[in-house]
């Protein structure tokens, strides 16, 4: 797609689904099918062509993070190899999200955030807007991110 940010180890692209869905798919089959339980068939749920995903890559080019937004501004599909975990590149995906829904004109974002998880998406400035929902069979709430003041 286009877009190249490093943070200093690890490397973030704006990417197609088409041009990289191997890598994508790596990745959230690992953290979402064989970690957490979740069946391929949800994981899979035929909206990535249409979506906007980012990619994180270590120093050696392999893909250890990755997420997703819609033409909407919905972002999920966030997950990182646990091996990467903790060292900023959940967040820094976050944000190059959240900054392309901004060169967007979109007035928020938004996501389902699994309940282990709200803190991390507060910190990032999102707000919990929902009570708790099970979405494959997790418990969840919708969070969203003001990126415009209202007029």
């Amino acid at each position: 797609m286009r877009r190249k940010k490093n943070n200093g180890r690890y490397t973030l692209r704006l990417v197609s689904y088409a041009a990289h869905e191997a890598e994508i798919r790596t990745v959230r089959h690992a953290v979402f099918v064989k970690e957490q339980g979740v069946p391929d068939s949800i994981e899979r749920d035929g909206r990535d062509s249409s979506c906007i995903h980012v990619l994180a890559f270590d120093p050696e080019g392999r893909a250890v993070g990755t997420g997703r937004m819609t033409e909407d501004g919905h972002v999920g599909r966030m997950a990182v190899l646990k091996a990467h975990r903790r060292k900023g590149v959940g967040r820094a995906m976050l944000d190059a999200l959240v900054e392309r829904a901004r060169e967007k004109g979109m007035d928020s974002v938004c996501l389902n955030a699994q309940l282990y998880a709200v803190p991390f998406y507060t910190k990032a400035g999102f707000a919990q807007k929902s009570a708790v929902f099970f979405e494959a069979s997790m418990p969840h709430v919708s969070m969203e991110k003001m990126l415009r003041h209202p007029r």
